[in-house]
Parts: structure tokens; C-alpha cells; sequence
């Protein structure tokens, strides 16, 4: 799978999570410390708003997460959209197409952060999860902690499965 495909799944998934969110959900805790569900979910959604916006599309400020994710889906499937320049959210240029895959990881990570914090279902696709190991362990994490952005790595068993192993790398506690 591309990087868009790739996106695509994990933030429908992360979409569908989202909907099963209760009002009295909102103001709990997640396994990212500094945000509770509300500001995971404002995260979530701006993950393909950044996109869109990278892509050269505007936002609509009310639209849905699910209208989020479907324009910025369009957007990226236009010629020439993954080719663009923009700016990553660790301070580098980056193609819009590195950016889909590197906001590909965000979703799938955060929607585990998310079905943790709602009591959801809590496996990610072992297929996305290859993929996300493959194309981003182990420099991206160090990146991202070099920054602030990712946690301290947490040590799991050597045989460990993927999931938990990309979970314990991104500072999660599997």
C-alpha cells in the first residue's frame, strides 16, 4: 500500500473510534498525558486537516472529522498532490506524499491512544502495523522525543508482538 491507502485506512479507522465516543467520555483521561479525549480527538482531526491545507485545499472550521478525512482523501488523490512541499511538523521540508505516511502513523498510534481511553477495541491492523514499523522504526520515534513530541521509549519483551513493540517505541505502555 501507498501512503495514501495507508492513510486512508488508519484514519477511517481512527474516524470510526471517534463516532463511538460519548459526551461523558470527553473530558477523560488518554495514555498521552497532557490531552484528554477531547484534545486527542481535536488531534486526530487535525492530522488530515494539515494535509488538506498541505495539498493546497481549504478547511471548512465546523466540518466533521469524517468530512475532514474525506476532503483531505480527494485532495490527495489529485495529480501532481503528493509531490508538494510542506512543511512537517517536526520543522522539515517534506513531500505532501511523506507527509501522508507520516500522518498515517500519527492516526493509527492515536487510535490506539483513543480506544484505550473509551474502552474500544484496542488491536490495530497487523498489516498497517508492518507497514508502520517498517517505514518508521526505529528513527522516527527518536526524532520525535528529540523534540518533545513522542515519550520515552518503554521496554517490552523480545517477543514482544509488532503492535506492542511500535506502541512500546512511540512511548506507550502496550
Amino acid at each position: 500500500m501507498g501512503p495514501v491507502e495507508l492513510f486512508e485506512a488508519a484514519a477511517w479507522r481512527a474516524v470510526g473510534l471517534a463516532e463511538n465516543v460519548g459526551d461523558e467520555q470527553l473530558a477523560g483521561p488518554t495514555p498521552c498525558a497532557q490531552w484528554d479525549v477531547r484534545a486527542l480527538l481535536d488531534h486526530l482531526r487535525g492530522g488530515p486537516a494539515y494535509l488538506l491545507a498541505a495539498t493546497g485545499h481549504d478547511l471548512d472550521a465546523d466540518a466533521s472529522y469524517r468530512t475532514v478525512v474525506a476532503q483531505c482523501l480527494a485532495a490527495l488523490r489529485q495529480p501532481g498532490a503528493l509531490e508538494r512541499r510542506c512543511m512537517s511538523p517536526l520543522g522539515f521540508e517534506w513531500s505532501v506524499g511523506e507527509a501522508a505516511a507520516g500522518t498515517f502513523m500519527d492516526q493509527l498510534v492515536h487510535s490506539w491512544d483513543l480506544a484505550v481511553a473509551t474502552g474500544q477495541n484496542r488491536t490495530l491492523d497487523p498489516a498497517l502495523v508492518e507497514a508502520c514499523v517498517a517505514m518508521f522504526l526505529p528513527d522516527m520515534p527518536e526524532r520525535g522525543r528529540a523534540r518533545g513530541l513522542v515519550g520515552p521509549a518503554v521496554t517490552v519483551a523480545a517477543d514482544a508482538s509488532v503492535q506492542d513493540r511500535l506502541l512500546a517505541a512511540m512511548g506507550r505502555t502496550p
